[in-house]
């Protein structure tokens, strides 16, 4: 066989090879989005954890803001009906994984991490306002 032409057939052998995992990332991510845009849609809410100054500089539309990192956080969560559906985002995704912590442990139990803003905004479609 033409060394060219063997060459070519392992580069698209691999190209081919590589594109199920290619389209896997893809469809899993535009269905977590799509799942997260329907939760929206059923009256899911969302929970902004990041400080109120965070908040004030832009965060999704008709989220709570309800600070991680305050001392009223497990009090102001309690008021919260543990069997509702909630989603949760932060500035980076560290503080919204803590929440969840926090909020299984109080009992909910419906809850997903959208991780930062701009990720819980393409997620579920929702403009982010100021």
């Amino acid at each position: 066989m033409n060394p060219r032409l063997r060459s070519s057939l392992v580069v698209v052998a691999a190209l081919a090879a590589l594109s199920p995992v290619a389209l896997v990332g893809c469809s899993s991510s535009s269905t977590q989005s799509a799942e997260a845009a329907a939760q929206v849609a059923s009256g899911a809410v969302l929970i902004d954890v990041r400080t109120p100054e965070e908040f004030a500089g832009g965060h999704l539309d008709g989220a709570l803001n309800i600070d991680v990192q305050s001392a009223d956080f497990d009090a102001r969560i309690t008021e919260l009906d543990p069997a509702g559906t909630y989603l949760i985002y932060c500035r980076s995704g560290n503080r919204s994984a803590a929440a969840i912590e926090t909020m299984e442990g109080l009992g909910f139990t419906n809850l997903s991490d959208l991780g930062s803003l701009s990720e819980a905004a393409d997620a579920t479609g929702v403009a982010i306002v100021r």
